[in-house]
């Protein structure tokens, strides 16, 4: 525990000790002048900052400081009836503060109070309940803001956090300080409670225990009282200030002295106008121009010297202007470089579209991203960057397009008010439609009217609406190309994301035995395959074993998959852990490992372009057999040739995954429903 915290629980303890154990006097007077010099602190540091949230912790603060004073009362109330003094700090401000003059004295706590109570306290009060009802009402616009200003790719992730973040504690400080003002109500009604219990009492143990005549136990302890009194108030005056000044401070790039001065005084004119009436006051009225002569003369040479500067602030964007508008500053290269920037991921929509991602018009498009990101950061293990989303009248006024770093990935056509209906077969044309293609799989589908949706439904259609048809194309758009979107930079956040939860596994495999370029690689291919990198820890146990055997990002993948065989074999097999493969024959498998070439820059295939033909022919004839019995394709082979089949079939097969017998549970049963083979 460090210091600081010692120190705050020792004074919440001392506070807890004032309420039961009697102090000495010198310890009270002690106390009672930190509790000034705390209030006052506390005053200066509300003045001094910029926004509510930098003095975040005022609310339970203000209820410490309360407590604290209310010990004192506590404690100087013990001692002025136990022994008939409070301390030099109590009989000073009975005495010298007052005049001696104990009438006086009371007068003086009364107005005190009445100003803190009736004034500041009251008004600050009635700020907090509608601070804090305003501030909960507005939470959900400005959640929508964030989010809105993240879709559209203004801010970035962390800034949105950041900004959510802030928007919630603001929420709670002002609840809390809705609370916390009640605190300071109820001391100042204590204060004049406690005042009297001193004054009747205290007149009591004068005249009964200690035997003093009435008029002069009146004396000394109403002045004890009042000097009790006015010590206390004091602190509660500032600490109340302080509250009125933190409710009521609007957020500013300044604290309250600079923008008191730079507003307040922002009108040289008016000052001359104050001053003039200053001395008119002195002339025609007793009052005399030697009281406000001086109060006329300092407003004067202020407005002065405030239109002095002023003068000078402008004659440097003057000079200034011949020099912006300069058509050769345009041309220049940081001017250009400016519009080299690009973004990773746009959607552009024609103009029919825009209700889309109107919200005023209920438009969800914004959310649905927001939900896409967090899906594929679930799927996949990658944070997805901003989608920028912009219209484009260049596009048809139903047409969509999707691109990945600048280049188009996917083109759609919507229709606003129908609905996809796919239908259960290839020739049924139960319901009539506008024929169509499903974006996301290229199945036959029909824009349908949303009369006939219900008639859809009933012929076993399946129907879709066009914000849920443009999400999904979104969605596989961008998992078909997740392996483009995670570079160097990604794989680094990546990596510091790691080292928060394994500082020693991420420190093992980089920066050596692999550059985050090699594991930039490994990750990507993974991606390609359409495998998740999420489980981070498990990739790079692996390649902290194999990355100082290897540098090469296929092996390393390959170890890595093996190593996600669970996770793997959970992804490709059914309910009933069987997994239905096509197999390679041993024939196929011998006549591929024959072909790999060996080099010093890596091993490739090089096959006899009849054999390869051959291949290609046979695995497709046996897909379209799969396809017919209504199963997803998978190929199965030994771990020694996997990479290699896939890079053949990977141009003509893209999305048929392709695993080895390593990478599947022990567990699973595998059915084989085809073998490639070859004449």
């Amino acid at each position: 525990m460090s210091t600081r915290d010692l120190s705050v629980l020792v004074s919440v303890v001392l506070i807890v000790a004032m309420l039961i154990i009697p102090f000495p006097t010198w310890l009270l007077s002690l106390l009672i002048i930190c509790n000034i010099s705390l209030a006052l602190l506390v005053l200066l540091t509300s003045m001094n900052m910029r926004e509510p949230l930098e003095f975040s912790i005022f609310p339970s603060l203000l209820l410490l400081l309360t407590l604290f004073r209310l010990g004192l009362n506590v404690s100087t109330t013990r001692a002025i009836l136990t022994n008939g003094e409070g301390g030099k700090v109590v009989e000073t401000f009975g005495t010298f503060v007052v005049g001696g003059n104990v009438l006086v004295g009371f007068v003086v706590f009364i107005i005190l109070v009445i100003i803190q109570f009736v004034v500041i306290t009251k008004g600050s009060e009635r700020v907090s309940e509608v601070a804090a009802r305003f501030t909960l009402d507005a939470m959900p616009g400005k959640q929508m803001s964030i989010d809105a200003d993240l879709n559209a790719g203004m801010i970035s992730e962390q800034e949105a956090r950041i900004r959510r973040e802030k928007v919630g504690n603001e929420a709670d400080f002002y609840g809390a300080m809705d609370g916390a003002s009640k605190f300071v109500k109820g001391d100042a009604i204590a204060g004049i409670i406690i005042v009297i219990i001193n004054l009747i009492f205290g007149m009591i143990v004068g005249i009964v225990q200690q035997g003093m005549p009435f008029a002069e136990a009146a004396s000394h302890f109403t002045m004890l009282s009042v000097g009790d009194g006015i010590v206390s108030q004091i602190p509660a005056l500032l600490i109340s200030t302080a509250t009125g000044i933190v409710v009521t401070r609007a957020a500013s790039e300044g604290n309250l002295g600079g923008d008191i001065s730079k507003q307040l005084f922002a009108y040289p004119q008016m000052m001359y106008v104050a001053a003039g009436s200053m001395l008119l006051l002195g002339i025609f009225t007793p009052i005399g121009l030697l009281v406000t002569g001086p109060i006329a003369g300092a407003l004067a040479l202020g407005a002065y010297m405030m239109q002095q500067s002023q003068k000078k602030l402008k004659e440097v964007p003057e000079a200034d202007l011949d020099v912006q508008p300069d058509p050769e500053e345009m041309k220049s290269p940081e001017s250009i470089v400016q519009l080299l920037s690009m973004d990773p991921i746009e959607f552009e929509f024609g103009y029919g579209l825009i209700p889309l991602a109107d919200s005023s018009q209920g438009g969800d498009l914004l959310d649905r991203i927001v939900m896409i990101r967090r899906q594929l950061a679930i799927e996949l293990g990658i944070v997805i960057p901003v989608v920028r989303i912009r219209d484009n009248i260049q596009l048809q006024p139903n047409e969509y397009r999707l691109k990945i770093k600048g280049n188009e990935a996917a083109r759609g056509d919507l229709l606003l008010e129908h609905y996809l209906a796919m239908a259960p077969g290839a020739d049924d044309d139960s319901v009539e439609g506008i024929d169509t293609v499903e974006p996301s799989f290229g199945l036959p589908a029909k824009w349908i009217a949303e009369a006939m949706k219900d008639q859809a439904e009933l012929f076993g259609y399946t129907v879709v609406d066009p914000p849920s048809v443009v999400s999904t194309h979104i969605t596989e758009t961008i998992k078909k190309h997740a392996h483009e979107l995670l570079g160097r930079q990604e794989t680094k956040q990546l990596i510091d994301h790691l080292k928060e939860a394994y500082p020693i596994l991420a420190d093992e495999v980089t920066p050596s035995p692999l550059s985050v370029g090699e594991i930039q690689k490994v990750l990507a291919k993974l991606l390609k395959e359409g495998v998740s990198i999420r489980n981070l820890p498990v990739i790079f146990e692996t390649l902290a074993d194999y990355g100082k055997m290897t540098s090469d990002s296929d092996i390393l993948t390959e170890y890595v998959r093996q190593a996600l065989a669970k996770q793997i074999t959970e992804q490709f097999s059914n309910e009933t852990n069987v997994l239905k493969v096509v197999t390679l024959s041993g024939r196929v498998e011998k006549l591929v490992a024959e072909g790999v070439q060996q080099t010093e820059h890596g091993n490739y295939l090089s096959l006899d372009p009849s054999v390869s033909q051959s291949i290609i022919e046979s695995v497709a004839k046996e897909l379209e057999m799969v396809s017919l019995q209504e199963q997803s394709p998978v190929l199965l082979c030994s771990p020694a040739v996997r990479m290699y089949i896939k890079q053949l079939l990977e141009r003509y097969f893209p999305a048929v995954p392709v695993l080895s017998y390593n990478e599947l549970e022990a567990n699973v049963e595998v059915q084989s429903i085809g073998v490639v083979n070859v004449a």
